[in-house]
């Protein structure tokens, strides 16, 4: 396995992923977020519009990589996230998360899950068994040989693009991209 260059993505798309879109997009963005970020709550609509936008062109994948020393519920709220996903409400959690940003404490997190009609007593078990801690560490994992270091963190086609220039620029580099 070859090394990735400081600015692309470290480990691969798969099936595993949560993604949105067509799978054979000409466009994939990968996201590592953390639901307690504000630049990621904004992101979120944006990267959905741009899949309205051009249906079958766009796909895009969100991977966490919870910010645990600035935001002490990401962690949390990304095994939530996983334990929704589980039951094939990945994206529905993901948008609550953000949609209740300021509130993602355990009861908050059951509220969400209930609000899903997610199987309670298997979403309360795997919270507290921590049976996705291992997933989104290794999503962590996969982020810092990416050279992820803040969130968020998004990959246009594989190669990491600067978000610190506003959201305007991605969308701008995205439909370029579409548009060639």
């Amino acid at each position: 396995m070859s090394t990735p260059h400081k600015n692309e993505l470290a480990v691969p798309v798969t099936a595993i992923d949560h993604a949105l879109g067509a799978d054979h997009a000409p466009v994939t963005l990968v996201e590592y977020g953390d639901f307690e970020c504000p630049t990621c709550k904004q992101t979120a609509p944006l990267l959905k519009m741009l899949l309205e936008r051009r249906p079958g062109r766009l796909r895009v994948v969100f991977r966490h990589y919870p910010l645990e020393g600035v935001h002490p519920h990401a962690l949390l709220a990304a095994q939530a996230a996983e334990a929704a996903a589980a039951q094939g409400k990945f994206w529905q959690m993901h948008d609550l998360l953000f949609d209740n940003q300021m509130h993602l404490k355990i009861a908050q997190l059951r509220g969400y899950a209930e609000q899903l009609e997610l199987d309670m007593t298997r979403f309360n078990a795997e919270i507290g068994d921590e049976v996705y801690l291992q997933r989104v560490r290794e999503q962590i994992e996969g982020g810092n040989r990416s050279n992820v270091r803040a969130t968020p963190t998004v990959f246009v086609n594989g190669v990491i693009h600067d978000t610190s220039f506003g959201l305007r620029a991605l969308e701008d580099a995205v439909e370029a991209l579409l548009d060639e």
